[in-house]
């Protein structure tokens, strides 16, 4: 009768042990969960509670500002050992001032409490000045312990199985910072620790790279365009005629900025479209029964112009999940498109699926690469959002996506363009390297011996 199913049978005295709460259920007292809690005490692992101070953000609504001085991080900036820089809310340094408390420091580590629960990684300074909301989990070491050494194991199986084990919540499941602090940390030798430490810090040293060769991407643009240095004119007033105005079927002083008149002129240098350079491609995604699908939505685009996917049922396939990508292809999102939110589909993403609030292009007289890099140019981010709709989700037509202007790029600028973009793959996939190495290296210790662990990552660091 029990066939298939996981039983486990436990004594009332060990249910109540750390059980504030009374819970009785079976996914709390799971067999996984319970292994990795008695391992890791016998590896002598302490409630984190001891080694931190542990807080989370501001309970009440915030007020956000447009451009303000102070960013405002949330359960959706950590990532897996890295903080998703792509898009802040802010707030004024009055605010920022007022709540000392949930202000952020350096060398904080934030998990994410709501969300995908567990997420964690490190406030660098690059960051600051930052204040956080109540969806994060604010840990702040003592001496001794490096934060980056804990996010590391946070994110470790063993991180991971007690921040799940210790969510609660139906509708919203959450991880309260009571909880956080019962979770058990293993302290391992100075050296094994020092290692991993420093396996990290070059993981985020590359990721630095990263950012810093897509900037170079653009900059390769921006000169070839003569925009690199210029300024938008912004005069106090302007005219325009009214025959202007009703064939555009605008009224915003925005839209007849004499700088946008400047703008448009030097990118329709040739007479190209985007239409013309990289067509639209429409391949309907037909559900089945059974089986499952890799889905990209808005929220998985990452804000280097690359895309993550879930894997989903197919019976569960939203309703907006309605176009093949193929390899090669560029999404661009019309939906908010000062966000930046586009991105290049690789070959392990071919026959994905993705959302219909992505315009799916495919390059035909244009690099990729080029394509990609020029719809995530602020300038032209800046112009699509010109051309939106509606003030809830602002969104721009695919026809007028199709007919922004483009020029043509010389052949030094699209070689630039792409060599920086494969040196910023290729930063991020070690970077991606260095921090499951370190994550695997603490897994190894508390499994097998930290002798092994240290043959690991010496291995791997050494062909970084």
């Amino acid at each position: 009768m029990l066939e298939g199913l996981e039983v486990t049978e436990i004594s009332l005295t060990q249910i109540l042990q750390r059980n504030d709460v009374f819970r009785i259920d079976a996914e709390y007292f799971g067999k996984q969960a319970l292994n990795v809690i008695q391992t890791l005490r016998e590896n002598q692992a302490v409630p984190l509670v001891t080694l931190a101070a542990i807080t989370d953000g501001i309970h009440t609504s915030l007020p956000f500002v447009e451009n303000g001085e102070v960013k405002v991080l949330s359960a959706k900036h950590p990532k897996e050992n890295y903080i998703d820089d792509s898009q802040f809310e802010t707030i004024t340094a009055e605010f920022h001032k007022a709540n000392p408390r949930t202000a952020l420091r350096e060398n904080d580590v934030l998990i994410s409490t709501v969300g995908t629960i567990g997420n964690s990684a490190v406030v660098t300074p690059d960051l600051l000045p930052a204040n956080s909301d109540r969806h994060i989990g604010i840990v702040r070491l003592g001496t001794g312990v490096s934060p980056y050494y804990l996010s590391t194991f946070l994110l470790s199986r063993y991180g991971r199985t007690q921040s799940q084990r210790e969510t609660t919540g139906n509708v919203q499941p959450n991880l309260f910072i009571s909880k956080i602090g019962q979770l058990l940390v293993p302290r391992l030798s100075e050296q094994l620790e020092l290692l991993i430490v420093e396996s990290v810090k070059l993981a985020y040293g590359r990721r630095r790279n990263s950012a810093g060769y897509l900037k170079q991407a653009e900059q390769s643009l921006l000169v070839n365009l003569g925009l690199d240095k210029w300024e938008a004119p912004e005069p106090l007033n302007y005219v325009r005629n009214s025959s202007e105005a009703f064939s555009a079927g605008r009224l915003d002083a925005e839209f007849f900025n004499p700088g946008i008149d400047q703008l448009l002129k030097r990118l329709s240098r040739d007479g190209l479209k985007i239409r013309d350079v990289a067509p639209a491609r429409k391949e309907r995604f037909t559900l089945n029964e059974t089986g499952e699908f890799h889905y990209i939505e808005i929220g998985t685009l990452n804000n280097d112009g690359t895309a993550q996917a879930q894997c989903l049922p197919q019976r569960e396939a939203p309703s907006r999940a309605t176009q093949y990508v193929r390899s090669n292809d560029v999404i661009t999102s019309t939906v908010r498109p000062n966000r930046r939110l586009s991105a290049s589909i690789s070959e392990q993403q071919d026959g994905f699926v993705c959302s219909s609030g992505f315009v799916v292009l495919r390059p035909k007289h244009i690099s990729g690469d080029v394509l990609l890099t020029y719809l995530r140019l602020p300038l032209i981010c800046k112009l699509m959002d010109l051309y939106t709709s509606a003030s809830m989700y602002p969104a721009i037509s695919e026809f007028d996506l199709l007919n922004l202007p483009i020029p043509k790029f010389s052949t030094a600028t699209e070689k630039a363009v792409e060599q920086s973009l494969q040196s910023a793959r290729q930063a991020k996939q070690r970077a991606a390297q260095l921090l499951e190495a370190a994550k695997r290296a603490v897994e190894l210790a508390i499994e097998q011996s930290e002798a092994q662990a240290l043959a690991y990552l010496h291995d791997i660091t050494a062909n970084q």
